[in-house]
Formats: structure tokens, C-alpha cells, sequence
């Protein structure tokens, strides 16, 4: 059977995604690319915000016209959309073009849900606390040849009030770090350059276990990888501030093949507003951790999140936002407008801000982080960076990232030159600096 998987939404999506095409394959299905000639297709959600959803379900519209317009015999929708609304009574009704519904919990029983023939959906929502983490590694079809994810954890177990993650995720479970380091070595044998640790929060590992900490994980998969490719890059996502300590600076300063680069979501600046997020830290807290990484790392990028239009937020304390990120400087800075659910706790709270307050703030952010970032880039005007080739758009130019640049969501690494390897790694010397990118030519001194 010719099998197409849309992957949605994050990292940890795309581990999954990995997963269940690999046991496809495993059961002797072929994975393609091109929709209109699959015989079932996969989406697999994300349903973390409004906007996610509604992606989600447009897509799952989109490739149900397959149904009609190409091979498409089957129909199944994965993941945190699915999972979120198992319990509506609606969810069957709204699609029907779908044939089989997995929870997140529930990736092992791709092939049933693929290969079966019953007329009646099939559906499949176990615990999300069930799902093992202490497997060994299983085999995956990735979708990219020189980048792959491994999840350090599962779940999150702390309560902010923003987020429905531990509902659809569970509890957090770390993974043992002898699994994580083998993932890690059999992803090199299969040519990954870039390894990134994910989960929702990989600096909470080992909070659920009476061991090590993950400091402790990277530590050793940084030395498993360099004994394996001392070229390849590790980096880390999704740091959590109260858990990022000096352990974990230190570790990435003492091994050439980590990447400086952090990771850390602070939500809002604003005591009360993170109060009522239920963030366990203050602003001063937040000073104190991004002092101490350019202290201990000066060459460090910092990348944060931020959410505006919380309720109760108020011009006062946006501004103090606005402020607190105007004095930190972050090289990188994502910004989400509240987004409401019935389903949140942070739905009951009083004071919540209109759509259109909540989209000036969005941009008032963004229009302030885009000077900042420009101005960041300018700093590497006339170094030399190590850069993946990721892509090659046109004769003379190709595309591609430093160890400060995390894909996707980070700019990129323009370079002009001839005769590049998509996947090699070069070094180029920095002559231009954009808001969001930069520019240069291959160093052929390196």
C-alpha cells in the first residue's frame, strides 16, 4: 500500500510522525510524497492553539478530497486534535470523510488503523500516561535526511494555565539516557548532522525520576556523538527557566559539538501575569538567567516565546514586556496572542483582552524584536561560521544554518558560492545582516 504522512505542529509531532512510518515500512508499506497517488493518508495534528486547529482541520479537509480526486482509500487523523476532542460526541459526525481517529497514545496501532477494513471508523484513545517510554529505539522513516529529533521526555506534569499539553500528553516520563544516546548513535549511522533533544520541557528531565538531570544527557550523547561524527551538531529546545541552571551552561561550554544556542520559552516579563500563568519564577528571575548565560557563554543566542493579550493583562504591564525585552535582547523571539478554549483554566480568569488589543500588541512586538534582531545579526558581519547546506535555490546561491540558527523557526544562512553538497557542512565568512537573516561566501581559507 503507498502511504502519505502529513506531519503538523512541533518537533515531538514529527518524532511520531517518524515512528509510525517506520513501522509502516516495517509492515512492507511504501511511504511517497505525493498525496494523489497515495492509497492512505495520514495526518498527524496539533491542537495546542485556535490557529493550529483550524490549520488541522483544513488540511484533513484537503487531503479528503484525494478520496474523490485521487487513490486515497483511507482516511487517519493522529495526534493532539484528535485527542482533545475525544469525548465530543460531534467528533465522528464533523469528519466524516475520516476512517480511523489515533489518540497520542496510540502511534503503535498505525497498520491496524491503516490496513483496516471495517466501514465504521476506527478509534483508538488510550491513556496518554500508558504510552512507554523505556522501549528500545525504535526503527524510523525520517523526514529529513540530515536532521532528526529525540525526545528526552514525555508529557509535562506542571499546571500553567495556559496550555492543555499535559491533558493531551500526560505526566512527564523521562526516557533511560542509555536509549536516548543509542537513538542518538543510530540516527549518525543513518548520515543526521543536527540532533535536537525535544520535549515539552527538556530541562525538566529527570524530575520524575530520582536520577540524573539533563545536564547528565548531555553530557554523555554529546560524547556519544562525537565518537561517532565529531562533526555533527547537538542542540536543545523547550528549556524551562527554572530548570536551566549553571550545570547545564556548563555543559554546553565544555563540548565543542553542542550548540550555544538556548531554547527558553518565558511566556511574559510580568510578575502577576506569570502568576496567573502559573510560571514559577519573576522578572528578576528571568534578568538573573539571561545575565548568567551571556556571563558563562558570551557567544550564546538566546530565542524565547512569549504569549500577549493574557487576561487581565494591562497596557501597564505590556509595556513592562515590552521594556524587559527591549533590555534583554533576545537574538530570536516568537509571539502568540492568547488563545482561549473552555477546556483552559485560564478561561475563567476576568479581564479578557479583545482580539483587536491583543493583535496591536502582537505586532508592537514584533515590529520592536525585528530591530533588535537586525541589529543582533550585525555582529557577525565578518566572522566565520560553520553553516549546513540545506538547500540550493538557484545557481550561485544555496541556503542553510549556523550552530545559532534552529530550523524552522530561526532565519537563515544565505551562501554565495558554486560547487556545494546539500547536507555538507561549511565554513563561511559573514558580509551582510538582515532583521531575520544573514549573508555570506564559503571561507575558502577553512
Amino acid at each position: 500500500m503507498k502511504i502519505y504522512l502529513e506531519s503538523l505542529g512541533c518537533s515531538r509531532n514529527q518524532v511520531d510522525s517518524e515512528i509510525m512510518l517506520g513501522r509502516l515500512v516495517a509492515a512492507g508499506h511504501q511511504i511517497i510524497t505525493d498525496p494523489a497517488q497515495a492509497d492512505a493518508i495520514i495526518v498527524n495534528t496539533c491542537g495546542f492553539i485556535s490557529t493550529a486547529s483550524q490549520e488541522a482541520v483544513d488540511v484533513i479537509l484537503e487531503m479528503a478530497e484525494f478520496k474523490t480526486t485521487g487513490s486515497c482509500r483511507r482516511l487517519v487523523v493522529t495526534g493532539c486534535l484528535v485527542q482533545r476532542y475525544k469525548d465530543d460526541p460531534d467528533l465522528l459526525d464533523s469528519l466524516p470523510e475520516v476512517d480511523a481517529f489515533l489518540g497520542t497514545a496510540a502511534c503503535d496501532h498505525i497498520v491496524k488503523a491503516v490496513e483496516n477494513t471495517d466501514k465504521v471508523p476506527f478509534t483508538l484513545f488510550p491513556e496518554p500516561d500508558a504510552r512507554q517510554v523505556d522501549t528500545p529505539v525504535q526503527a524510523r522513516e525520517l523526514l529529513n535526511e540530515k536532521i532528526a529529533y529525540i525526545k528526552v521526555s514525555e508529557g509535562c506534569s506542571r499546571h500553567c494555565t495556559y496550555c492543555i499539553i499535559p491533558t493531551l500528553r500526560g505526566r512527564q516520563r523521562s526516557r533511560p539516557i542509555e536509549l536516548i544516546c543509542r537513538e542518538a548513535s543510530a540516527l549518525l549511522d543513518k548520515g543526521v548532522k543536527e540532533i535536537i533533544l525535544t520535549a515539552e520541557n527538556t530541562t525538566d528531565y529527570g524530575l520524575d525520576l530520582a536520577g540524573p538531570a539533563f545536564h547528565t544527557v548531555l553530557e554523555k550523547t554529546s560524547k556519544k556523538m562525537a565518537q561517532k561524527d565529531p562533526s555533527a551538531w547537538l542542540r536543545f529546545l523547550y528549556t524551562h527557566p527554572r530548570t536551566l541552571d549553571e550545570r547545564v551552561i556548563e555543559a554546553v561550554q565544555r563540548h565543542a559539538n553542542i550548540c550555544s544556542y538556548y531554547d527558553v520559552p518565558i511566556q511574559h516579563a510580568h510578575d502577576e501575569v506569570l502568576k496567573r500563568m502559573g510560571r514559577p519564577y519573576t522578572g528578576q528571575d528571568l534578568i538573573r538567567l539571561f545575565s548568567d548565560i551571556r556571563r558563562l557563554d558570551p557567544d550564546a543566542a538566546l530565542r524565547t516565546t512569549i504569549i500577549v493579550g493574557f487576561p487581565g493583562e494591562t497596557d501597564q504591564q505590556f509595556k513592562d514586556l515590552l521594556a524587559f525585552i527591549q533590555e534583554v535582547e533576545f537574538d530570536f523571539l516568537g509571539v502568540f496572542t492568547y488563545s482561549d478554549s473552555q477546556d483552559l483554566p485560564a478561561h475563567k480568569l476576568s479581564g479578557h483582552i479583545p482580539e483587536d488589543v491583543a493583535e496591536l500588541r502582537h505586532d508592537t512586538i514584533m515590529a520592536a524584536q525585528a530591530k533588535i534582531s537586525e541589529k543582533r545579526n550585525a555582529r557577525h558581519v565578518g566572522r566565520v561560521y560553520p553553516v549546513l547546506v540545506e538547500e540550493n535555490p538557484e545557481d550561485g546561491v544555496y541556503i542553510g544554518r549556523t550552530p545559532f540558527q534552529a530550523p524552522e523557526v530561526d532565519g537563515v544562512t544565505f551562501i554565495y558560492s558554486d560547487g556545494l553538497d546539500t547536507g555538507s557542512l561549511v565554513q563561511v565568512k559573514i558580509t551582510d545582516a538582515f532583521e531575520y537573516d544573514i549573508a555570506g561566501e564559503q571561507d575558502i581559507g577553512k
